[in-house]
């Protein structure tokens, strides 16, 4: 445990001893707030140079920072994970526009070059639809790690795409959750306390016996075609997220599991680039290919 969340984690069980209710409104504060804000990379800074800034505002004062490259036609959406940056995505840009594609792609609230404290599924959503609502049906959406999940949660309320590829994805809100709670070593009550407050926040129309938004259940509101990636050594998001998300798309989905990558390096791997390009320019294809480097499980 890194000092920060040893810090936090004292703090909030102890707190729990006296008021459960504070404890379980500061661990829903935290569970929204990145510790760590990622740093513009000079290997990324020419490019981000080149796009065209703005901004979307998600309310309460908070905004996204967004990016575009292109003139907004057949456009192709970016969205990065938790404690990252659009930037981070960044070595899918060139190859998108030299097939003809515009890419946008924005920093979250609390993330990059975005103000803010903390950003939640919801900001996502929010982000997500006043894009699709300005550039229209995307050609693509491509997505890494928990902005696999918000990506998704937008799809959900309206937003179409023809593609989606998901890459070192979360399934399930839950699982967010339960890497949370270990990490700051949360006592039983105080997750109780926890997802007492996520459910009267975020998913307030949910009933008490079910559990919070999961990829699962959207195969029959996403009907496009996915590319499914995950390295078997991501200690962040485990493989069997990816592979959770696969299974539930059936026949349209393809899995691609590397190997050697972890969570972040596999944004930049060439060849996980190439396939990705290459999803994103053909025409819908079956779930069986494989390429030299990785396996496709059905």
């Amino acid at each position: 445990m890194k000092p920060t969340e040893a810090v936090a984690s004292t703090a909030l069980n102890a707190l729990s001893l006296v008021s459960g209710r504070l404890a379980g409104k500061g661990a829903f504060a935290l569970f929204h707030m990145p510790l760590v804000r990622s740093r513009l990379r000079s290997s990324e800074r020419e490019l981000l140079d080149t796009a065209r800034v703005g901004r979307v505002e998600v309310g309460g004062g908070k905004y996204a920072v967004t990016y575009r490259w292109g003139d907004g036609s057949r456009p192709v959406l970016l969205v990065h994970g938790w404690q990252s940056r659009a930037s981070r995505l960044s070595g899918l840009v060139p190859g998108l526009l030299e097939r003809g594609h515009s890419v946008v792609a924005f920093d979250a609230p609390a993330h990059g070059d975005a103000g803010g404290r903390g950003t939640t599924i919801l900001d996502y959503r929010d982000i997500v639809s006043e894009l699709h609502a300005e550039y229209g049906t995307f050609d693509c959406l491509i997505a890494h790690s928990m902005g696999v999940l918000g990506s998704f949660f937008g799809l959900r309320n309206g937003v179409v795409a023809r593609k989606v590829v998901t890459i070192s994805g979360v399934c399930d809100f839950d699982y967010l959750i339960e890497e949370f709670s270990a990490e700051l070593s949360l006592r039983g009550s105080l997750k109780a306390r926890l997802r007492d407050e996520i459910r009267a926040n975020l998913f307030p129309d949910l009933p008490r016996d079910e559990v919070p938004f999961s990829l699962t259940d959207m195969a029959g509101t996403v009907r496009a075609p996915l590319l499914v990636i995950h390295d078997e050594d991501d200690s962040r998001i485990r493989v069997d997220q990816g592979r959770r998300i696969a299974e539930a798309f059936g026949d349209r989905a393809r899995l691609v599991v590397t190997s050697g990558l972890g969570h972040r390096r596999i944004l930049g791997d060439e060849e996980v680039v190439r396939t990705v390009l290459d999803f994103v320019s053909q025409d819908r294809r079956p779930a069986d290919g494989a390429d030299a480097r990785a396996a496709v499980l059905d």
